[in-house]
């Protein structure tokens, strides 16, 4: 049973930083890809990054420059940096290896407001 548990959210100040990680059990970590997707209230849940397990990274242009996904495959985790917060990324993340199609954890709240 895969497992995932994404922490880190919170409250920040446009202009802000936050660091979110997702813990991974129950998969091969290092054997697949891993993103991040965020969904906003009345949005559809769209992909922010992603990382393969050889470390190539892929973002949306929405975050490009001000996120970056890394992994620690020894600790079976991704880490999602955001930079430069704006109010637009206000939503509920998630990690998800693409390749699982049913693997989601329950999602961090990140909110961006002054």
């Amino acid at each position: 049973q895969v497992q995932l548990v994404e922490s880190g959210g919170g409250l920040v100040q446009p202009g802000g930083s936050l660091r979110l990680s997702c813990a991974a059990s129950g998969m091969i970590f290092n054997t697949y890809a891993m993103g991040w997707y965020r969904q906003a209230p009345g949005k559809q849940r769209g992909m922010v990054a992603i990382i393969t397990n050889g470390g190539s990274t892929n973002y949306a242009d929405s975050v490009k420059g001000r996120f970056t996904i890394s992994r620690d495959n020894a600790k079976n985790t991704v880490y999602l940096q955001m930079n430069s917060l704006k109010p637009e990324d206000t939503a509920v993340y998630y990690c998800h290896p693409p390749l699982l199609p049913q693997s989601w954890g329950q999602g961090t709240q990140v909110t961006v407001s002054s």
